[in-house]
């Protein structure tokens, strides 16, 4: 005897079953809402969790618990006339549920599929799409909250769509390829490799148009090649794919158009690198001091206010401001600004170094020189905080200790011409000349188009007699480039050597040369009045000497900046405008220092104690500071150099054959490093 039964649930799908005696399932297939290929089981199927109908949408899944027992009292020939309406009922609901449900079916791999299934899948998903259409018009009056729920998630569930899977699968790399790549053409770009980090550069370009770094990396490398147009190509395609929005890349066309001599251009990328980013320090930075160069000190001052005010501290912008101060000699000013660039970047190595240089120029040698040690502590191999640290303790006098110095700068900078500059020119005045003429000669070939080096080994060699020489010296400088402050210098030391040779007519020539390019050197226009006055032109002397009054250009400091400025630098307003109302002598108050006071701390309240007794008149040209730097310790360390071996690993650097290649972009380079393994020696 076989029996009918149906079962309804909360979800949308409906399950039949048939009991027959026989248990043969063959007799009758269930009806499923599930469309596959083998019998279905004879136990219940459960239905889908993410059925996108509800139960009550739909009349025909209404259940009749009353089925069963009315079945059982018909007669047999009322129950067969039954089965067969129920046999219609069941045929109708299946083929309804197969109208209104489908199953999606997983997506297979593209790469494998074959033309029908391709047009299968696509038939199913039009169909979907229609049955989607349809089943959103039909009202939901389920009051749960978790089918609705269930709803909108199926919704969002992705179809299968062959075009998806196809830009998948040319997805673009990961972006740890991009950083990779970004440092490989770094490294190459150090070894003078150009070509190959600009085709890296281009790579990373082509596949991450909207990345500005690569942008930023190829323009610099361009411009090192002196090949300013396609930089300033690339610059603007940097602009245009990442839609104006990146801040650096206007930044470095900026400073591109600046040097091209473009400064109307360059104010206007500067104004939009901050438009882009307000934040972007180094735009309103590399602006004030385009600024500065150009003589507009207010509007300079006002660009590096905007600066702190958007961005907040920063050691380049209060060191700009703290030399400006300096400048206009209000040295009080100076420090404490030079003391705020310090506290936001104990590691600032040129903040300590241009500080060191300000006590230096007021003769507080003992506050300049813990300050040149607090440099090269920074910046252990920084060939700036080295040079001027040498030259320093050379002028004062301290000839071993200044040799010394600059010594250690070049092993730690062996291709730095201008280290072997000063250390030429300290042994011309201090020893010899052929070893002078050493030193000269092996800078002039680590960096060929350095117009300094030329200018001091043609002066050495007028000094020493050899006129000829020196002109040829002269005139391989202005070949480099006639048109900077190092030529100006170089046609006024030219002008002096004929003038003492003789040849007034060409020192004249010189002098206005120089003039030329820079009309505000007062060492040139008062060398020309000398030599017209030594000729008995006094007249003329004097005329010379009325035209440097009349075209002086005085550039007027107003000090009304300073009120709206302490705004902006530091919220202790009071305490600030107290700073500055003190006098000099009380400003250089001497900190008590404890064992928990910090590096900063102690370097500020000993170099306070330092200026303050060198207010007083006192040089202390002694090396021992008693600030507990031992040199030598400090070399031995962290530069792992010898103290004892330093004049024989210069000598033995100076002897090595110096090979000059050319490289395929033009750019001079050696060959060979000089190996820093000698310091084993």
């Amino acid at each position: 005897m076989s029996q009918f039964s149906f079962t309804s649930s909360s979800s949308s799908n409906f399950t039949l079953f048939y009991h027959s005696q026989n248990h043969n399932p063959s007799k009758f297939h269930v009806s499923s809402p599930f469309r596959t290929s083998q019998p279905s089981p004879s136990h219940p199927i459960l239905p889908p969790l993410c059925s996108r109908e509800p139960s009550s949408s739909s009349p025909l899944l209404e259940e009749k618990p009353e089925t069963s027992q009315s079945s059982s009292k018909l007669d047999p020939q009322d129950r067969l006339s039954y089965n067969d309406e129920v046999a219609d009922e069941i045929s109708t609901t299946k083929k309804s549920l197969e109208e209104l449900l489908v199953v999606r079916r997983p997506v297979k791999d593209p790469y494998v599929e074959n033309d029908d299934e391709k047009g299968e899948a696509v038939s199913n998903f039009e169909d979907s799409q229609e049955r989607n259409d349809l089943l959103e018009e039909q009202p939901s009056s389920s009051s749960f909250p978790l089918d609705a729920g269930l709803k909108k998630f199926a919704k969002k569930v992705p179809i299968f769509e062959p075009s998806r899977l196809e830009s998948d699968s040319r997805e673009k790399p990961l972006k740890v390829n991009l950083d990779l790549a970004l440092y490989k053409a770094k490294i190459l770009a150090r070894k003078f490799q150009y070509a190959d980090a600009e085709k890296i550069l281009q790579q990373c370009i082509d596949v991450w148009p909207e990345d500005g770094r690569s942008y930023v990396a190829l323009g610099k490398i361009l411009s090192k090649q002196s090949k300013l147009n396609e930089a300033r190509t690339v610059y603007e395609k940097g602009c245009q794919a990442t839609q104006g929005e990146n801040p650096y890349i206007w930044q470095c066309w900026a400073i591109l158009e600046n040097r091209m001599g473009n400064l109307r251009r360059a104010r206007e990328l500067f104004d939009a690198a901050t438009v882009a980013d307000k934040k972007h320090i180094a735009a309103w930075h590399g602006w004030a001091v385009l600024e500065l160069k150009q003589g507009n000190i207010k509007k300079a001052r006002n660009l590096l206010g905007k600066g702190l005010k958007f961005c907040g501290g920063n050691e380049y912008v209060y060191q700009t401001l703290a030399l400006l101060e300096a400048k206009a000699k209000r040295y009080e000013r100076a420090r404490y600004l030079f003391k705020q660039a310090t506290r936001c970047n104990r590691k600032s190595c040129a903040s300590w170094l241009a500080w060191a240089q300000l006590e230096a120029q007021l003769e507080n040698n003992r506050a300049a020189r813990q300050l040149f040690e607090k440099a090269v502590q920074a910046s252990p191999k920084n060939r700036f905080a080295w040079h001027v640290w040498g030259v320093f303790e050379a002028n004062l006098g301290n000839i071993d200790q200044g040799r010394k110095l600059l010594t250690i700068g070049h092993m730690v900078n062996p291709r730095d011409p201008v280290l072997l500059q000063s250390l030429g020119l300290i042994e011309y005045k201090n020893s010899s000349a052929n070893l002078a003429r050493v030193l000269f000669r092996r800078a002039s070939q680590l960096d060929p188009r350095h117009q300094p080096v030329w200018i001091a080994w043609g002066w050495m060699e007028w000094k020493e007699g050899n006129i000829s020489t020196a002109r040829e010296l002269y005139q391989k400088a202005l070949s480099i480039n006639s048109t900077t402050e190092s030529a100006a210098r170089c046609l006024q030391a030219w002008g002096v050597l004929e003038q003492r040779a003789g040849n007034l007519s060409a020192a004249r020539r010189l002098f206005r040369s120089s003039l030329n390019i820079n009309s505000q050197s007062y060492i040139t226009w008062m060398t020309w009045a000398n030599l017209e006055e030594d000729q008995g032109n006094s007249i003329r002397a004097e005329e010379i000497r009325n035209l440097y009054f009349q075209q002086r250009t005085e550039v007027v400091d107003d000090e009304s900046w300073i009120m709206g400025f302490l705004d902006v630098i530091d919220p202790a307003i009071d305490s600030i405008k107290r700073l500055l109302n003190l006098d000099q002598n009380s400003y250089y108050k001497v900190k008590e220092s404890t064992s928990n006071t910090t590096a900063g701390d102690d370097v500020e309240g000993s170099t306070e104690e330092s200026a303050s007794s060198s207010s007083a008149k006192v040089n202390d040209n002694n090396i021992d500071t008693g600030s507990g730097f031992d040199l030598d310790d400090f070399i031995r360390v962290m530069l792992s150099l010898d103290p004892s071996k330093l004049e024989v690993q210069l000598t033995t650097s100076l002897k090595d054959p110096l090979k000059i290649a050319r490289t395929t972009n033009g750019v001079w380079r050696p060959a060979t490093k000089t190996s820093r393994t000698s310091t084993t020696l």
